[in-house]
């Protein structure tokens, strides 16, 4: 199974969003996928149709108490799509595994005793605590949702610093996938430079698909579904679905399921 955690410690950066709507891509494609709600809001849960009501088991299980994914998993409304739900105690979580031995590989010890997926997606909280760091030592890789603003440059700054002491203290095998330019506005003249200066700093890192501004993506969540079941025609369904081809384009050959 090929993992993969979304992560940037800045909110508000489009990155539920791109775990749910790349999630729905790929199992539409024909991967089974997994979706791990890490983010103690609980919205990708909700953005994917699962009303707090229905979660019986959730990643807080996992982490905590150390119950099985395949207790925890759940399907969505999405064919081929599953979801470990996030519920609020996900919130004391840290706290909680302050105190507990090896916290840092309590989520990497629940992916080694699962199977029955291809891919997975880890939709991360908006900071670099334990849970996020639970999610980048489970993962082969990390996709970086990037907001087209000035602001947003320094977190990715301090997010590639989180990368490396990963890789050397628990993950060495951790890469990056890519870096993906969302809320993207071509009226707006700093959206542009903005892009250039990540483009000319990271490269090829960097996805050439960009993520545009659009209100179909902001409105699919209030309807418990992802943008590209709310409106596949939309300027944002076409961005996530375009996304979803180049990151599969970027996965190890051998690890291609679908």
């Amino acid at each position: 199974m090929i993992k993969i955690a979304i992560a940037n410690q800045k909110g508000g950066v489009g990155k539920t969003t791109t775990a749910i709507n790349i999630a729905t891509a790929l199992a539409a494609t024909g991967w089974k996928t997994m979706l791990i709600d890490l983010d103690p809001q609980g919205n990708a849960s909700t953005g994917i149709g699962v009303m707090a009501s229905d979660r019986a088991r959730s990643s807080y299980d996992v982490l905590v108490d150390e119950v099985p994914l395949a207790e925890c998993v759940m399907p969505t409304r999405i064919p081929g799509l599953d979801l470990v739900p996030a519920t609020v105690d996900l919130s004391g979580a840290e706290v909680e595994l302050v105190s507990v031995e090896d916290r840092s590989h309590r989520l990497s010890r629940a992916f080694a005793q699962h199977s029955g997926h291809d891919i997975c997606f880890i939709d991360c909280p908006p900071s670099l605590g334990l849970l996020t760091l639970n999610a980048l030592a489970a993962a082969d890789t990390l996709l970086v949702p990037l907001q087209c603003e000035f602001f947003a440059l320094e977190g990715l700054s301090q997010l590639l610093q989180t990368v490396e002491r990963v890789q050397q203290r628990f993950n060495p095998d951790l890469g990056i996938l890519g870096i993906a330019l969302t809320m993207f506005d071509r009226r707006n003249r700093l959206t542009d430079q903005v892009s250039d200066d990540v483009r000319s700093c990271l490269g090829k890192l960097v996805f050439d698909t960009v993520i545009p501004r659009n209100v179909r993506l902001s409105e699919a969540p209030s309807h418990g579904l992802p943008a590209l079941v709310y409106d596949h025609n939309c300027t944002g369904s076409r961005a996530y679905m375009a996304l979803a081809r180049e990151l599969i384009s970027r996965l190890p050959e051998e690890r291609k399921a679908a």
